[in-house]
């Protein structure tokens, strides 16, 4: 049998998030629910995470900031953050914005499918080779 994937959702409206999280596990996924940027970011950096289901109007750390700072994290992740028209119409670096309020929850759940079944890259925890070049003294290696 095939691992589930897993899909961390974030929403601060517990009802929405409750909602989304139950769908998702019906449909057979794992899922993982936020509902603030700090406790999506804590469960990220730990987890294994296949796809992120983020709502862009999120106060505090809204949608846009959310995705950077998760994609400086794992840049392989697909993220879909669900937003107003405007949020949709400015530039982005998520991989499929969809509108918070015209999409139904088959067109979302369609969605996830089509953007966990792709191979995107290393999953969390995997050994990553650096490209070969010249070493460099420790003390020039940023540390993050």
């Amino acid at each position: 049998m095939r691992p589930k994937k897993v899909i961390l959702c974030i929403d601060p409206d517990q009802t929405a998030l409750s909602a989304l999280s139950l769908t998702l596990r019906v449909s057979g996924y794992r899922v993982f629910p936020a509902e603030t940027a700090s406790d999506a970011l804590a469960i990220f950096a730990t987890e294994a995470i296949d796809l992120v289901l983020s709502d862009a109007t999120d106060v505090p750390l809204n949608g846009r900031k959310l995705v950077r700072c998760m994609k400086a994290l794992g840049s392989h992740i697909p993220m879909i953050p669900l937003g107003t028209e405007a949020q949709i119409e400015q530039p982005h670096q998520a991989d499929a914005l969809l509108v918070k309020r015209t999409v139904s929850m088959a067109q979302l759940l369609e969605r996830v499918k089509v953007m966990t079944a792709r191979k995107r890259g290393p999953r969390k925890g995997s050994v990553r080779i650096p490209p070969p070049g010249p070493l460099r003294p420790v003390e020039e290696v940023a540390v993050a």
